[in-house]
């Protein structure tokens, strides 16, 4: 890990291979496979043939909110804030359901120009104006906790947000969300508010895609993580060891839990959200397996915890650990703050295979999909970009499996 060489992982994206809008059908996206060392193509729709059949996906079930809210003071100076995590109330259910006052992490935008104490914008609901009042309180890290009140006591938070937010789009997108958006960066399985990026490998997939995977006998389960903004920065530091990944919340029942434990060695995770989820899952059972009387509140996994904990255990005992675990404590759900960072060493416990998109150079995600692949990345990234494949978020999709 010390030696990883940052360079190694950087390869030259032309603007013209990032694809600014989806496709017109989400499923006509290209495919790229990679199987046992060998790369071939063919179009998403067919995915089915490539999967085998009694395999487990995993999907991420997280659902992308409007979270880029945008204040403009009387001189005209535009203020951007991202809602990034619920801190009172701290859960995401309870925030949205608010009616009162709620307090978010946040980015904010412009904010040498933020010089008094709240900001307000405007919206209407039924031919009726309302306000929406925004008030700093102090600095969470590199973000600031924000204070949300509103006027109009008979809407929730979360319907607040639907009316005056704005799609979170990557940055690298360099265009204002539109319409279209509003349906096309999120999935069609999307159930759990709380993101503000969607999971870009489950963009491809169509109700005829899902129909096709169960006649075909290959399972699904879902798992919720909330993607946060970190999944789109660039790794800065000359070293691996002093980039910081934020904390992303996941949450996966006891059932999901129980599948994959059954169908251990073909178990396929869509997206590397739900890979760093699946993951993060052995590391939770072995804290679980050293201190069993843990609080639920407490219980987290930190960025390199991966690497130092011993890894003495089988996958099974770990996942029967949290089971038990979580039946004590009375929990249907885990939920649990992981900031594990994958990178080449990894040496992967849960999952058989992924679906996932092509990332940018020199990120944490380039790095996981190395870790999977090894130096095959550079064959397969090399492949997508002499074959004109399209790139990042709303780019065409690939099925890596071992």
């Amino acid at each position: 890990m010390i030696h990883i060489d940052l360079k190694e992982y950087d390869y030259n994206l032309p603007e013209g291979k990032i694809a600014q809008y989806p496709l017109e059908k989400r499923d006509g996206s290209r495919l790229l496979l990679f199987n046992n060392g060998n790369i071939s193509e063919d179009i998403f729709n067919n995915i089915d043939n490539h999967i085998p059949s009694g395999s487990l996906l995993v999907f991420n079930n997280t659902k992308v909110i409007r979270a880029r809210l945008i204040f403009r003071k009387e001189s005209g100076a535009k203020i951007e804030l991202l809602c990034l995590e619920p801190l009172s109330p701290g859960n995401y259910a309870e925030s949205f359901s608010s009616k009162e006052s709620v307090e978010w992490k946040c980015l904010a935008g412009n904010l040498k120009k933020w010089k008094e104490k709240t900001i307000a914008t405007t919206f209407l609901k039924n031919n009726k104006q309302f306000k929406l009042v925004a008030e700093k309180i102090n600095p969470e890290g590199d973000a600031w906790r924000i204070r949300f009140s509103w006027d109009a006591d008979c809407l929730t938070f979360g319907e607040i947000i639907e009316l005056t937010g704005h799609v979170p789009l990557p940055p690298y997108l360099n265009r204002p969300d539109e319409v279209q958006d509003i349906e096309r960066y999120q999935t069609i399985y999307s159930e759990v508010s709380g993101s503000v990026a969607a999971p870009t490998a489950g963009l491809h997939f169509t109700k005829e895609v899902l129909k096709k995977l169960v006649i075909k006998d290959i399972l699904s389960t879902q798992l919720t993580l909330h993607v946060g903004a970190g999944t789109f920065q660039p790794v800065k530091s000359d070293s691996i060891l002093e980039h910081q990944m934020h904390s992303e919340h996941f949450f996966i029942s006891s059932g999901s839990i129980e599948m994959i434990l059954k169908n251990m060695g073909s178990v396929v995770a869509i997206g590397t959200t739900s890979v760093r989820t699946l993951e993060s899952l052995y590391w939770i059972g072995m804290k679980l397996m050293k201190n069993p009387v843990i609080n639920p509140e407490e219980l987290c996994l930190g960025q390199w915890e991966a690497y130092s904990l011993k890894n003495d255990l089988l996958v099974s005992q770990s996942l029967e650990t949290i089971l038990l675990w979580m039946q004590r404590n009375h929990l249907e759900q885990l939920h649990v703050p992981t900031r594990i960072i994958i990178i080449p060493g990894y040496n992967f416990k849960i999952i058989s295979g992924m679906v996932t998109n092509f990332h940018q150079p020199k990120s944490t995600l380039l790095l996981l999909i190395s870790a999977w692949v090894g130096d095959n990345w550079k064959r397969i990234y090399r492949y997508a970009l002499e074959n004109n494949f399209r790139f990042l978020s709303y780019g065409d999709s690939s099925l890596l499996l071992k």
